[in-house]
């Protein structure tokens, strides 16, 4: 019999949450830069030979048993008997020489397409004929088996520090290196029985403080947005549409020391510059279709809880809500009212524990059921609104990488947009730089280029009041 594991409860609901309209897989688009003196056709040729002849480690070789039954709540993970490398690497072209355009086209339909669960849930697409002297490789995998954060150790993993290493292992080669010394233990990527009834017991001691937490969350609140918002806080607006099968995809990169001189002098962190200028953005976008709501827009913020030791694997993600302050004209006024309600939901946080801050996270959220619900009917009138977009930055290298001597430019991640969410922008870090994704619904979201370039408008506000006042 071959190897098995069960799945972690969390790994479990992305996979109930699964149909052909809301596709639960992320992805990440990376673009390269040609080594000096090779010949494209015939390095591409060889990176994708060398892709297919590779090994594969754990838990790259894993389907789910029960593919048939997506809404259980329980799931194991089989190795595949009859695994084919050569369905999951792919080799793609576009009319060359292609541009961002032609690029952001190809990926928004990969990105539309479900992925097969007969077979182990992950694709990796070799993209040729990008213009300058650059390709791309698109991997999309099931969010039932990485995080953002994991997927990030991933690709740090499987890529090289120099260019001169031709023989760094590709990520699905890599095993997880062993656990520092006194490091906490974390469990299985995949989860197994053990785990599943510990993190249980875990939540359930937590049960009263999380209580209390989301009580203040709830009731104690001011009327302001510079409080903790509640669950019953957003909006409506067209961000709460029923997503189809298509999506639009667009990027935008920053330099991370503009944010950062935003940040040190309005005394706010890099991630309340990410929200404001993705707030900024926002506003002008929804204001160009006329469909600016009165009220701030309230954005879904991933929160990582491991350990800063960990190498990552599986689901280990908690959320909280922050207002986006949209309804402030003023840039410097919205990145304060965002500064402060960002302050006031990680103080309902401090001091909780990894299983605390997911079941606090799952009680204020538990909440956007109800405006799924209402989404996924299409019924008419008013219904209360959790959040209406999910912003999520994810921390990453901070020096160049390489994959066979080709220098890795830009790492564009690609996310889940659902009902009620149409619209998911998240961030990468990496040397250097800041790369945005904004990956939407093609029905619900009309233009989606022009919100990333909004955003860079609203950036260079901020900029401009900031100096403002010098």
């Amino acid at each position: 019999m071959g190897r098995s594991r069960w799945a972690t409860p969390l790994d479990a609901i992305f996979l109930m949450g699964e149909t052909p309209e809301t596709l639960m897989h992320v992805a990440s688009l990376l673009h390269f830069t040609y080594p000096e003196g090779v010949r494209r056709t015939t390095f591409l040729r060889q990176l994708v030979n060398d892709l297919r002849a590779a090994p594969i480690e754990s838990p790259w070789f894993y389907r789910l048993q029960t593919r048939t039954l997506m809404r259980q709540p329980l799931h194991r993970w089989v190795e595949d008997s009859e695994f084919d490398i050569d369905y999951h690497v792919r080799h793609s072209a576009l009319p060359s020489p292609g541009g961002e355009r032609e690029l952001g086209v190809l990926v928004s339909r990969l990105h539309s397409n479900q992925l097969d669960f007969r077979r182990p849930p992950w694709e990796m697409h070799v993209i040729e004929g990008l213009s300058g002297n650059r390709f791309a490789i698109y991997t999309k995998i099931h969010h039932s088996l990485v995080d953002g954060f994991t997927g990030m150790r991933i690709l740090q993993r499987g890529l090289a520090t120099t260019p001169d290493d031709l023989e760094h292992p590709f990520f699905f080669s890599t095993r997880k290196p062993p656990r520092p010394e006194g490091a906490r233990r974390e469990a299985d990527p995949v989860g197994d029985v053990t785990s599943i009834l510990r993190t249980l017991a875990s939540s359930v001691g937590t049960t009263p403080s999380v209580l209390k937490a989301l009580v203040e969350t709830q009731v104690g609140r001011g009327r302001t947005p510079t409080k903790a918002v509640t669950s019953y806080q957003a909006p409506d607006s067209i961000l709460n549409s029923r997503t189809g099968r298509s999506r639009r995809f667009a990027t935008q990169e920053y330099d991370l020391g503009r944010l950062r001189a935003v940040a040190k002098a309005r005394k706010a962190t890099l991630n309340d510059v990410l929200m404001a200028i993705c707030a900024g953005g926002l506003r002008r976008w929804l204001d160009d279709l006329d469909a600016l709501p009165e009220r701030p827009l309230i954005a879904f913020i991933p929160v990582n809880v491991r350990p800063p030791e960990s190498e990552g694997g599986g689901n280990a993600v908690g959320a909280t809500l922050v207002s986006l302050a949209t309804d402030i004209e003023d840039p410097l006024e919205r990145l304060s009212a965002i500064t402060a309600s960002s302050r006031a939901a990680k103080a309902r946080m401090r001091g909780m524990s990894a299983d605390a801050v997911m079941a606090y996270s799952a009680l204020l959220l538990a909440p956007a059921g109800l405006q799924v619900a209402k989404a996924m009917s299409g019924l008419p009138g008013p219904a209360p609104h959790t959040l209406n977009v999910c912003i999520s930055n994810v921390p990453g290298p901070k020096e160049h990488l390489y994959l066979r001597g080709a220098r890795l430019e830009a790492t564009y991640p690609v996310s889940i947009p659902g009902h009620s969410m149409a619209l998911n922008i998240t961030a990468h870090s990496y040397a250097g730089t800041l790369d945005l994704g904004f990956i939407g619904d093609r029905e619900a979201l009309p233009h989606l280029q022009r919100l990333a370039v909004r955003t860079g408008e609203a950036l260079e506000e901020l900029e401009a009041a900031v100096a403002g006042l010098d």
